[in-house]
């Protein structure tokens, strides 16, 4: 008997963006530069296994059946310290990512619906223009290990 195998190929584009602003105001910038209608998605991003949450947002062009999501990278984390006493006794704040092979990414731009590496390069030179944009560029999702953090 002869097995089968299943292959999907992924139907989203990833931009990774590199920011100082806080994600409520990238979205703003986006729908400006962008002519998008970015919005808080209700739920942020979480896992079953994680107390990591992920502020989402999302816009959705019905016209041409083109999903955009702004997804926060980052997750910080303040530890209350209060088993070590002495010189370490402080509390601290740790960082988690949803997709740690790119830490130093700040915000994720997915944009589901289209493979067009056009529509990539038309976006990544809009946000290299914005002023609070650090840099942006296209992300291989083949290369991530872990982007099944992206699904949802």
């Amino acid at each position: 008997m002869q097995l089968l195998t299943l292959e999907l190929e992924d139907d989203y584009l990833l931009i990774g963006i590199h920011s100082t602003e806080e994600d409520y105001r990238l979205a703003y910038l986006l729908n400006k530069h962008l002519k998008t209608k970015l919005v808080r998605f209700k739920q942020h991003l979480d896992f079953k296994n994680s107390t990591a949450e992920f502020p989402l947002f999302e816009y959705k062009d019905e016209r041409n059946f083109i999903n955009y999501y702004l997804i926060n990278n980052k997750y910080s984390k303040l530890v209350n310290n209060t088993k070590n006493k002495g010189l370490f006794e402080e509390n601290y704040i740790t960082v988690l990512n949803l997709i740690p092979e790119k830490k130093n990414v700040d915000f994720f731009l997915k944009i589901e619906g289209c493979n067009q590496q056009n529509l990539m390069i038309t976006l990544v030179n809009k946000l290299n223009i914005i002023n609070q944009v650090i840099t942006s560029y296209a992300i291989d999702t083949n290369s991530l290990k872990s982007k099944n953090n992206l699904i949802f």
